[in-house]
């Protein structure tokens, strides 16, 4: 490569993406194996992880493979990711849901939230920065937040608590592996067009009164949803060489939702 190009290229490096058997975490998987990196999915169900990834061979020809553990079983996930062998790139993005505001949430329901969101994105962070520094190597680390961290939402307190730890422990995570050559970044996305969302209209109160696509229209820059490969890019763009010199950051991917009034 000439002098001055940039390298986008993951060729020769190991990633592990969490909970990528379907919507964006299938997508940014999708988008670091076609940049190259041999792509570790990861799951709890090990029969719809190998049909996934089985897909992803035969369809798309990319070099894939699945390892089936939860994240939040601290044991299971050790002996994965020992097992696994050298990891470069490390995507936290196991998360899940729970629309309850403060009438409703326990502080143990909410502990949960920050266990599966924030806990096991630690967990995992420190057994992978471990490994690089062991091999001497620097690695990746991108963690997946959300734009609800950032701007909060009624109704939705432990989600948003979780989302706003996992963008300070990025900063923190930044900070202490900046000096192996390690960096950190956070990815915070907004509205996209994903089971998960759908399932938010369905649940929306009350439903029959609530126009999404009409609430994305003013409340974003760009007036739509996301599309599930538009989150590929940014992910392929931290984990590579051309992001060299950016950690400890938190970027939006949401059509301009934190930044339009």
């Amino acid at each position: 490569m000439s002098a001055g190009a940039v390298d986008f290229t993951l060729a020769g490096r190991t990633a592990l993406v969490t909970g990528s058997v379907r919507g964006l975490g299938l997508e940014m998987a999708r988008g670091l194996a076609a940049a190259g990196a041999r792509v570790i999915l990861n799951g709890r169900d090990a029969k719809a992880l190998a049909a996934v990834a089985g897909r992803l061979r035969e369809d798309d020809g990319l070099d894939v493979v699945g390892a089936a553990f939860d994240v939040t079983d601290r044991e299971a996930a050790e002996e994965a990711v020992t097992a696994l062998g050298a990891i470069d790139i490390l995507v936290n993005n196991v998360g899940h849901r729970d629309r309850r505001g403060v009438d409703e949430m326990t502080p143990d329901e909410l502990s949960a939230m920050l266990d599966t969101h924030l806990t096991s994105a630690y967990a995992l962070s420190q057994m992978v920065a471990r490994g690089l520094a062991a091999r001497c190597t620097p690695g990746r680390i991108i963690n997946v937040s959300s734009v609800v961290g950032q701007l909060g939402r009624t109704g939705d307190v432990a989600y948003a608590t979780a989302k706003a730890g996992l963008d300070g422990l990025t900063r923190a995570l930044a900070a202490d592996l900046g000096p192996s050559g390690t960096t950190v970044n956070s990815v915070a996305p907004g509205t996209f067009a994903t089971d998960a969302d759908a399932d938010a209209d369905a649940h929306a109160e009350p439903a029959e009164d609530f126009d999404r696509d009409r609430w994305l229209q003013t409340r974003t820059a760009l007036g739509r949803w996301g599309r599930p490969a538009e989150i590929a890019g940014i992910i392929v763009f931290l984990a590579s060489d051309a992001a060299s010199f950016i950690t400890g950051q938190t970027i939006a991917v949401d059509g301009g939702m934190t930044t339009t009034f």
